[in-house]
């Protein structure tokens, strides 16, 4: 069937049959943990890097909300938590994330959908923004991360999201379409919540550093 013929119901639930958006009740303060740990003696592996990208600004303001009254675009909750390969709490770790508005539009100027961020003494993070939009040069929607904490490596990375057109249904098959993702790992789930309020999207992103 073609896609442009599929009404939302349908896209929805074709989305949920793939495992790309899993319908929620309202989100707890729990986070999904994926460690991709292979034995119970082996390191986890750490998160995959992705390009920095253009856009990056110093400066940023350190808070988690970085949407505004009225903006246009889908609500986002991001969250996660930052350990190292032995799943041990990192301490001390910042996170700056940026990405383009609703219209694939990045602010150079100023600082809309910048924000520099610290976890909570669990470890944990979380941002209130929009689902970013797309533009040509990097026509999959994603949001840019750059974490650093003292004794690890500077990560610069990336996430993406399942439920992205551009990649037709199929994150599996169409992952390293156009060169624009390095690694399927980016690639994540996407939550929906209706519950009172307005739906929203969330994206639960969990950052694995190596130790320097």
């Amino acid at each position: 069937m073609n896609s442009e013929n599929l009404s939302r119901r349908e896209i929805v639930e074709k989305c949920i049959v793939r495992g790309l958006l899993v319908a929620a009740v309202p989100m707890s303060q729990t986070n999904l943990l994926a460690l991709w740990q292979k034995g119970e003696n082996q390191a986890i592996r750490p998160t995959p890097p992705e390009v920095l990208g253009p856009f990056y600004k110093k400066g940023a303001p350190d808070t988690p909300v970085l949407r505004g009254p009225g903006d246009p675009g889908f609500p986002l909750h991001v969250s996660g938590r930052v350990c190292n390969t032995r799943g041990d709490l990192v301490e001390g770790a910042r996170i700056d994330v940026w990405h383009a508005d609703y219209y694939g539009k990045y602010d150079v100027q100023g600082y809309r959908y910048r924000a520099k961020v610290s976890p909570d003494a669990r470890g944990e993070y979380a941002v209130e923004t929009i689902m970013p939009g797309h533009y040509p040069d990097r026509p999959a929607q994603h949001i840019h991360y750059l974490i650093s904490a003292p004794g690890h490596k500077t990560l610069v990375t990336q996430v993406y999201f399942a439920t992205d057109p551009y990649f037709e249904g199929n994150p599996d098959r169409n992952c390293h379409k156009g060169g624009i993702v390095q690694n399927r790992e980016s690639i994540r789930p996407v939550m929906l919540y209706e519950g009172s309020g307005a739906p929203r999207a969330a994206v639960a992103f969990d950052i694995v550093l190596e130790k320097a």
